[in-house]
């Protein structure tokens, strides 16, 4: 007979053990108050960001620098990651690199935990089979962390919006003469032999 009892959650998917973004947490116990420092390399597994403006390109190395400490209801991985991404400014177009520094703590839930049972499931992060993964949690704070507008220095000017050309290159001064459109056939028609006149 089959068993119709409903499950408050889904058992997640286990990580793969191979993953370097894969911690293992057995060695913390499950007891309040043990800690382990962490601190390594772990390359991005796809390109992260908006494409054309900044990203930080697939197979980078994020550094991550983080402490997973045990607590009543998980693991509580907290610190910081660090990578570079790689864009264009978006005043004058020019190309840039950004140091992409962000903070981390995320608190990933026991299985049958009080937090695991009554928080929805893409609410918490949680350890299965004592294993946690950090890459979705890291991944979204790179991408919350990208600049929206990144530049190449906080008082670039940009592009002259007539000619098109770097206002830090351009001479004091530089302008264009604008013409209503209303008067333009009479300036071209007229315009040069006024001038003579003169």
């Amino acid at each position: 007979m089959p068993d119709n009892r409903p499950d408050n959650h889904d058992q997640p998917a286990r990580p793969s053990a191979n993953s370097p973004w894969v911690l293992d947490t057995r060695e913390l116990g499950r007891r309040p108050g043990i800690s382990k420092h962490l601190r390594r390399s772990m390359p991005v597994t796809t390109a992260l960001g908006v494409p054309g403006v900044i990203t930080v390109p697939a197979e980078a190395e994020v550094d991550v620098d983080i402490l997973l400490e045990s607590v009543v209801e998980g693991v509580l991985a907290s610190g910081t990651a660090s990578v570079v991404a790689d864009g264009q400014c978006g005043r004058c177009l020019d190309p840039l690199t950004e140091n992409v520094r962000v903070e981390i703590t995320e608190l990933f839930a026991y299985p049958d935990s009080t937090t695991e049972e009554t928080t929805d499931e893409d609410e918490v992060s949680r350890l299965v089979d004592d294993l946690l993964d950090l890459e979705p949690v890291i991944r979204d704070a790179i991408v919350l962390g990208l600049p929206q507008v990144p530049l190449c220095t906080p008082d670039c000017a940009g592009l002259c919006a007539q000619c098109g050309v770097k206002w830090a290159e351009l001479e004091p001064g530089h302008g264009h003469e604008t013409i209503d459109p209303r008067w333009a056939a009479l300036v071209e028609r007229f315009g040069q032999g006024r001038d003579s006149q003169e």
